[in-house]
């Protein structure tokens, strides 16, 4: 039984509707993350676990028991929140020994010993007599989170704990983040707007849309198999087109692509069941995936402007009236020919 549910779950704030039949599980142990853009609903089902906002409705399930009505101190959930909301006042030891208000530390030990603990845990031991003021962001996010920890919650709950951080102390910390929760193997909720973090750290995820969960799957479904075109403008650079089913041949569909010029307009993509000639269809192309040596679905692609990033390059252009993304070897900036085979295109 999974320590997490939600069945059908909606949230409405008077007119505005910030959760719409939402339905997720999460299973034991798992590191499963809500990812997408603001104003998606991500922190507000984080909020509803918690018992911080109460459903319109549906059922949010905590161990498999309604927890309808049940206040947050009463919740088996521990909360990181995106400001850290370590008490200035208090030092590193009385912060995290305040997550044990409402219940007795896990094991026997004493206060002090699980204090110790988890500062061991999040490395940072021989800190405890710290004032808050006097740690970094990466520091006081790891107290934060030993705080949430401290009573051996349940479910750990992650609201875009990495947001204030810099980019390099962001890939650290989320990288002991994980450690962490594979070593305590604490069933995880984690919320976030980084779709390079949410693949990185996650056992599964949820792409969050107006609302509703888009897709959900393990990190590599939802990069290589994206169901529909937002998760594939989403989740990574990606290359959206349109088309007409023109023919099958050789077990293959033969596209007429909406836009492209004469003598590139047609791409072959691997057939897929329930396509027939005259149907409308939509697919994507990693700009991995496009290369110069492909000898297949070749176009031209005008390029716009180019990055280099060592090592490689992103490339900016249009084709078939929709912006381009390439991943080449060399920034260019006269008109480049790539192409791809048909099995690395994902039908939407």
């Amino acid at each position: 039984m999974a320590d997490l549910a939600l069945a059908a779950v909606r949230k409405e704030y008077g007119d505005a509707v910030a959760l719409e039949e939402l339905t997720l599980s999460v299973r034991d142990g798992e590191f499963f993350t809500l990812v997408g853009p603001s104003g998606c609903g991500k922190t507000t089902t984080l909020r509803l676990v918690a018992g911080l906002e109460e459903p319109t409705d549906g059922v949010v399930r905590l161990g498999g028991e309604d927890a309808a009505g049940v206040p947050p101190e009463d919740r088996d959930v521990g909360v990181v929140f995106q400001s850290y909301a370590l008490f200035p006042h208090m030092t590193v030891r009385e912060n995290i020994r305040y997550g044990l208000t409402f219940s007795d530390p896990p094991g026997g030990v004493t206060p002090d010993e699980r204090v110790d603990e988890l500062l061991d845990l999040v490395n940072l031991p021989g800190m405890g007599d710290r004032e808050p003021d006097e740690l970094s962001g990466g520091q006081q996010q790891r107290i934060a989170l030993a705080r949430a920890l401290a009573p051996a919650p349940g479910v750990l709950l992650l609201d875009e704990p990495m947001s204030a951080l810099d980019a390099r102390l962001r890939e650290q910390l989320r990288r002991q983040v994980k450690q962490i929760q594979d070593e305590l193997g604490v069933t995880t909720l984690y919320v976030t707007h980084d779709q390079e973090e949410a693949l990185a750290v996650s056992d599964r995820l949820a792409v969050m849309h107006n609302g509703r969960a888009e897709q959900v799957g393990t990190p590599q479904a939802i990069y290589e198999s994206p169901e529909t075109p937002f998760v594939a403008g989403f989740v990574g650079e990606n290359n959206l087109f349109a088309g007409v089913v023109e023919t099958r041949q050789n077990g293959r569909l033969v596209v007429a692509v909406d836009g492209a010029p004469a003598g590139e307009e047609r791409v072959e993509l691997e057939a897929a069941e329930g396509y027939t000639p005259g149907d409308r269809i939509q697919f994507c192309v990693r700009p991995d995936a496009l290369s110069t040596d492909a000898a297949l679905n070749r176009f031209t692609v005008d390029i716009e402007s180019a990055e280099y990033l060592g090592g490689t390059a992103r490339l900016y252009g249009e084709w078939a009236d929709e912006d381009v993304v390439l991943r080449l070897p060399e920034p260019e900036v006269e008109p480049v020919t790539v192409g791809f085979v048909p099995g690395d295109a994902t039908l939407l």
